[in-house]
């Protein structure tokens, strides 16, 4: 069982994988040494797990390949499926298309003029 303590009241040489993070560390395979809770009003507290600074490893460096497939899944998230535009934002879940083609009516059967 890991050690809980309040929160902003847990010792020196413990991070969050977010602190870890900033000083360009990561866990390296260790296990959570403590939690931090933090009381909220109406719900459950909100949990921190805690690594030892001393044991964590350097962050490892992007690769090309990384650099690459990250770029093209960035470039997905910004591709509106249904005009095939990169639409310079990440498209919206809720909407499924970006903005301007969602904002746009669809042309319904009244619509259509039959050319002569």
């Amino acid at each position: 069982m890991a050690d809980v303590y309040r929160w902003r009241l847990a010792p020196d040489g413990l991070a969050t994988r977010r602190q870890l993070r900033a000083l360009g560390l990561r866990p390296g395979g260790q296990d959570v040494v403590a939690e931090v809770h933090r009381p909220r009003r109406r719900r459950g507290p909100l949990v921190a797990y805690l690594y030892r600074i001393e044991h964590a490893m350097p962050v490892r460096p992007m690769t090309p390949g990384r650099t690459a497939a990250l770029a093209a899944a960035m470039l997905a998230r910004r591709t509106c499926p249904n005009c095939r535009a990169d639409v310079g934002y990440c498209i919206p879940r809720s909407l499924g298309m970006c903005v301007p083609c969602h904002d746009t009516p669809a042309p319904t059967e009244g619509d259509r003029r039959v050319l002569a």
